[in-house]
């Protein structure tokens, strides 16, 4: 499996990023600051900026939703209108420079990709603005706090679910999202080694780039070759959904079973499906959003926040689907 190149564009951002870097003292010299600390004698309110990598997937844009919700628990933090990078690691560069610029006092980021956005984070942290990375990771530690999912594990259980759905073997085509993501290295290898040795082929595999629309079109081509498929993995619920509606343009859907990773409890989300019977199974991957929120406020005033912190996940089935929305349902808090 190999990276995804970067554009010319990115690579411009990029080059820019490591420029600025190297005329900045080093992250490992300079530990990001807390913005009590800083703050002034008075100060109420602590500016935080999120750069998202996204907002088009589901999973995104009910995490901004609901980041906005737990950081108003806080009347101190003021959130910033949440930039949105459209999965364009250039755009997200320069959106985390100008939060830089704007002395934010927390710098909150989920990563289009780790190597791209590895130097902006780097700024941050020499600039003494604490950083929240969240769900995705970057290839540097000079960040305040990591939120995110086990990936690994989580697609360890999807690739148990896939054996216990293919008892005696089968035929599986895996969507895969962007694959320099941390989560789709994550979530491939956890799948791949669960359902070795149990007679499962993985007969194709391509990267959706986590996008239902793309997944659609993806698993068209594939059905229109005839290779039989027992099973489709979709490393999101939104590929697995698209897979779904392939499949049934094809006519094929009563005969594969399907997986995803998120759950949301939205009506268009992966835990409803399952309750539909339109998924086999799906895991709870947390937004992070209250944590974020938590730890933003902590951070501002001084105390000590968990370098990492691992969310943990719930497989959804049919037995448990209903119970398990409800728990997560946040329709009538966010409106």
């Amino acid at each position: 499996m190999s990276a995804v190149s970067l554009s010319r564009r990115t690579a411009v951002a990029v080059a820019g990023a490591v420029a600025t870097v190297a005329a900045l003292t080093s992250c490992a010299a300079h530990a990001p600051k807390t913005a009590a600390a800083g703050s002034g004698g008075g100060r109420k309110e602590f500016v935080v900026g999120y750069s998202q990598s996204n907002n088009a997937e589901p999973y995104r844009a009910q995490l901004n939703a609901q980041l906005e919700y737990f950081v108003k628990k806080y009347p101190d933090l003021k959130l910033l209108p949440i930039s949105d990078a459209h999965q364009d690691s250039a755009t997200q560069v320069s959106q985390v420079q100008n939060f830089i610029q704007r002395k934010v006092d927390v710098l909150i980021l989920s990563p289009n990709e780790p190597a791209p956005l590895t130097a902006a984070v780097q700024q941050a942290c020499s600039a003494h603005i604490p950083v929240i990375v969240l769900d995705r990771t970057v290839n540097t530690d000079c960040y305040t706090s990591f939120i995110g999912g086990d990936n690994y594990k989580i697609g360890t259980m999807a690739g148990e679910a896939a054996v216990q759905a293919l008892p005696h073997g089968g035929n599986v085509a895996e969507l895969q999202g962007t694959l320099s993501d941390q989560p789709q290295i994550d979530r491939d290898k956890g799948f791949r080694d669960a359902v070795a040795g149990h007679h499962i082929t993985i007969v194709y595999h391509q990267e959706a780039k986590w996008l239902k629309a793309n997944a659609t079109a993806i698993t068209q081509r594939w059905l229109d070759q005839n290779k039989k498929i027992d099973l489709v993995y979709g490393e999101n619920d939104d590929m697995a959904l698209g897979a779904v509606l392939a499949a049934r343009g094809a006519g094929k859907a009563d005969g594969i079973k399907f997986i995803g990773i998120d759950g949301l409890a939205i009506p268009t989300g992966g835990i409803r499906a399952v309750q539909l019977g339109q998924m086999y199974t799906t895991f709870i991957y947390p937004t992070g959003a209250e944590q974020a929120a938590d730890t933003a406020e902590a951070i501002v005033h001084g105390k000590t926040v968990g370098k990492k912190q691992t969310l943990q996940t719930t497989r959804i089935t049919k037995d448990n689907a209903a119970d398990v929305y409800k728990q997560y349902d946040m329709s009538a808090k966010l409106g």
